[in-house]
């Protein structure tokens, strides 16, 4: 009444009178229940200027895509004929203008305990009402060359794993959950059921189907679900991985832009550092005709991020005494980095510190002083800013655009062809992070960077990317200027640079007219590593 929550009741008729509540649910039911605002889906860019926001068609992120495969494939029942229908687990919808906001929901698995230990090893059972045609998509994969099943078989003490989705076909049910955040209790149940239904029956599909190649069929039979885990559950987890539901719409909402320091973040409560990371929310065909992933996405924070007061708090006209460390007031993209299980420790903490405060004060939970709040965090340990020096040492920086001469052109601005994966996982790149192309020697990609250059005449070519041992030392890169082709071959384990610069390779010096586009063109042609691509840069220099 009157903004203020006296009392919940659950379901078996129990109500719970109380001063102060915090919705620490993956759901935001409370939050929902009490008239807070809430959003779920996805924010358009335009919404709060996300460079990430919205439907990602065309970007292709870590490696959950149907790109990392040598072949493409189709999704109709009569593979090329759009009249005979379209197979299981694929959408005939079209995925939405790139940007665009939805209510497309990301999707969600069971994170199952495996084990290869024979003692302790359950076979995998043929669920109820399995039908092996429902995994077309998955025999079709195997058919396009895909083999890494194995990738998301995190190891855990006692021969046992933390298993997760892994691929462009795996265990994530994608486009199966987007009515859950909003959903009754008995339709959640539902949607959960048909989830286990569907990672189940992959399981018993890659474990026992004829199409499944032979080294992946012996290999999964030589794991199962851990005889000694979930006993009561059929070894089956109770909970479904719920990454992303209801996100209240609060005082502050942190966006992508805070998480990346490119707008500051008001009275922190506590900090982030993971990347942002959405897994994909559709599954749909392409303009040519082929399967393809949406909505994966990996973005780097550039280091730890403060995570605002105001979001973990509803607007003062709509509650007075409830907060939200879960579903916290943020975008889908920056929830895609908050998600994390040790952030909703460190704003559980704070959460209930304001709660205290406010309880002790008298005060709406709005209105506790961030002063007050700040030295109680600080005196409990609480980490409120990065410590001196810890940033630049523990992760990846990006390194600044504006700091170069001349016209750079970053690998976000190349035209990408044959599936380059996005990554931020070695330092001393421009921009976002930077693309590789997987390694992946079977399937010809190329990046084209091209620009306009503002007057004729020399210029010296420099390349950036992120160095280490497992790239390739002959990656090919071929220089278009006014003279022709020039070829190099260019070992990418290092960067010898007599240029000025930091962290760029010099290729030479060229003459361009600025009357034909600029263009360098790199690529995978017998590469013996991985072929990473970060920026291109054409630095103008003095007529000799």
């Amino acid at each position: 009444t009157q903004g203020r929550i006296k009392s919940l009741q659950t379901l078996d008729g129990k109500t719970y009178p109380g001063k102060m509540f915090i919705d620490a649910t993956y759901e935001g039911d409370l939050i929902a229940a009490a008239g807070v605002a809430t959003a779920h889906g996805r924010e358009g860019i335009d919404d709060y200027n996300e460079p990430h926001a919205g439907v990602q068609t065309g970007v292709l992120h870590h490696s959950h895509h149907f790109d990392v495969l040598p072949k493409r494939v189709d999704p109709y029942v009569v593979p090329g004929d759009p009249s005979s229908g379209v197979i299981p687990l694929v959408s005939p919808d079209p995925p939405g203008e790139f940007g665009s906001a939805d209510d497309r929901v990301q999707a969600y698995c069971f994170r199952t305990c495996m084990t290869n230990h024979p003692e302790n090893r359950v076979v995998w059972k043929r669920p109820e009402g399995y039908d092996p045609s429902t995994y077309e998509l998955m025999a079709r994969t195997f058919e396009a060359g895909w083999r890494n099943v194995f990738n998301k078989f995190d190891p855990l003490p006692n021969y046992k794993t933390d298993t997760n989705n892994h691929g462009p076909v795996s265990f994530d049910n994608i486009g199966a959950n987007y009515d859950y955040p909003e959903a009754t209790y008995e339709r959640r149940q539902e949607i959960i059921k048909q989830h286990e239904r569907y990672q189940r029956g992959l399981l018993y599909f890659i474990a026992t189907d004829p199409r499944v190649p032979k080294e992946v069929q012996d290999k999964i039979n030589e794991w199962g679900l851990s005889a000694d885990e979930f006993t009561d559950n059929d070894h089956w987890p109770h909970q479904i991985y719920v990454r992303e539901a209801r996100r209240m719409v609060g005082q502050f909402v942190m966006t992508e832009n805070h998480l990346r320091k490119d707008l500051p973040t008001p009275d922190s409560v506590g900090m982030g550092s993971y990347g942002i990371d959405s897994h994909n929310t559709q599954r749909y065909i392409t303009p040519e005709g082929y399967v393809q992933n949406e909505g994966d996405l990996g973005v780097s924070t550039r280091g730890p991020y403060k995570i605002a007061m105001g979001a973990l708090l509803p607007k003062r006209d709509e509650c007075e005494n409830l907060l939200s460390p879960v579903c916290v007031s943020a975008t889908h993209v920056a929830f895609g980095s908050i998600r994390m299980e040790p952030v909703f420790m460190i704003l559980g903490q704070s959460a209930a510190t304001i709660a205290a405060l406010a309880n002790q004060t008298e005060r709406a939970v709005q209105e506790v002083p961030y002063a007050d709040l700040r030295k109680r965090l600080l005196d409990d340990q609480q980490i409120l800013e990065t410590p001196a020096g810890v940033a630049k040492s523990s992760h990846p920086e990006s390194l600044d655009l504006k700091s170069l001469e001349g016209v750079s052109v970053d690998d976000t601005q190349a035209d990408r062809i044959g599936g380059w994966i996005q990554s931020h996982a070695s330092g001393d790149f421009y921009g976002s992070g930077y693309h590789h192309d997987g390694k992946d020697a079977d399937r010809a990609k190329q990046a084209i960077y091209q620009t306009d250059l503002p007057q004729t005449g020399l210029y010296e070519v420099r390349l950036s990317y992120p160095t280490n041992a497992n790239r390739s030392k002959r990656t090919r890169v071929d220089i278009h200027h006014s003279a022709g082709v020039t070829t190099h071959r260019i070992d990418q384990t290092q960067i010898k640079s007599e240029s000025k610069a930091d962290k760029l390779l010099a290729l030479g010096r060229f003459a361009f007219d600025k009357s034909q586009p600029a263009k360098v063109v790199i690529s995978n042609e017998d590469a013996n590593g991985y072929v990473v691509i970060d920026l291109v840069n054409w630095l103008p220099l003095e007529a000799e």
